[in-house]
């Protein structure tokens, strides 16, 4: 087969047909990739390009209420600063950390309010000078595009409200909480709607809603039902009314919602996270004529050559039979894994990803 363009290729895979190879792709974090240009990736070429990662373009929308953002303190060490949706939070400087939440403005059903009347769809919202300009190369070179959208459990808890506030509300009241989620959502659509009748047509949309840790999910099956489900049934609705993909990011072991998923029409899960317990192996078998599988090469075993060959040929030749996978570490993947170890993984992925 020749090779085909990454629009070409990504169709197949989403149709479970076989293409001329397994999509590729992945997310180094920026402290990896200081390191891999100290260890030999040429200066001013990123991984993509040096790599060969498939063409998978995107664009976001705003859907925050827009708060201010002001800077409050900044170190060399550390930055504090507020976000659009009233979040206070302190990141480290200089390497790679996860942010400190310190404080945020909607912690109840009154500041929910005042956030809610501000979310409102506006031209502004949608960078189109970036589409302008970019759309039309993206379609020159067969890209996959991506639309992105920003609502669910974990944008609230983790972002917007607060891990604890949030979980409690889950309990005692969740109807706040789908309201969030669902505002968040009507806000994505209305300027998904916007783009896509003017033209920018795009063949996926993505979310990230880290709804699992290493133990299971963070809430019960019946409240996902009851709250996020919903939210997402819609959205995954109107991508299928207009020919469009809808893939989850999710963290964690989310195994238990894997029926649910599937029978709202979930088309693509990501990342398929190893050390919390996502078995590959059981969800191409139950679920691989419905469900595209992304990710799910452990980060923890790229730093041996052995383990990594054993994960990655066994893994492709179960998870690549008849179109449905997508390359992607499971997760992101970490400052410990050097130039050369990465490089290795790709020869690996290369080589056993070939149909």
């Amino acid at each position: 087969m020749s090779e085909l363009t990454t629009f070409e290729r990504m169709s197949r895979v989403f149709d479970h047909e076989e293409p001329d190879r397994v999509p590729m792709s992945d997310g180094p974090w920026a402290s990896t990739v200081a390191r891999w240009h100290r260890e030999g990736l040429p200066p001013g070429v990123s991984p993509h390009g040096f790599f060969g990662w498939d063409n998978i373009a995107g664009f976001s929308n705003d859907n925050s209420p827009r708060f201010p953002v002001k800077v409050l303190e900044e170190t060399a060490d550390y930055r504090i600063h507020t976000t659009a949706w009233g979040a206070t939070m302190k990141n480290l400087s200089g390497r790679a950390s996860v942010p400190e939440f310190l404080d945020f403005r909607i912690k109840d059903r009154d500041s929910w309010a005042e956030a809610k009347a501000r979310m409102t769809p506006s031209e502004d919202r949608i960078d189109w000078a970036s589409l302008a300009k970019n759309y039309p190369k993206w379609e020159a070179a067969g890209a996959w595009i991506v639309g992105s959208a920003w609502f669910g459990y974990d944008v609230f808890a983790s972002w917007h409200v607060g891990y604890e506030r949030f979980l409690i509300a889950l309990a005692e009241d969740p109807e706040w909480c789908r309201d969030m989620v669902e505002t968040a959502l009507d806000l994505n659509l209305a300027m998904l709607s916007m783009a896509w009748d003017r033209g920018y047509k795009f063949h996926a949309v993505r979310w990230p809603d880290d709804m699992g840790y290493r133990n299971g999910l963070f809430f019960s099956v019946d409240t996902y039902r009851r709250v996020i489900k919903p939210a997402q049934k819609r959205l995954i609705e109107w991508c299928h009314e207009r020919g469009v993909r809808a893939m989850l990011h999710s963290c964690g072991n989310i195994m238990a919602l894997i029926p649910d998923l599937v029978e709202i029409g979930l088309d693509a899960l990501n990342p398929l996270e190893q050390k919390a317990g996502m078995d590959v192996f059981e969800l191409k078998a139950k679920w691989g004529d419905k469900l595209v599988l992304e990710g799910g090469i452990d980060v923890r075993n790229m730093t041996d050559g052995e383990k990594i060959e054993e994960e990655i040929r066994t893994k492709f030749e179960a998870v690549k039979k008849n179109g449905g996978y997508i390359y992607h570490s499971d997760h992101s993947v970490p400052d410990n894994v050097s130039f050369a170890d990465y490089c290795r993984v790709m020869e690996l992925v290369r080589y056993y990803g070939k149909y």
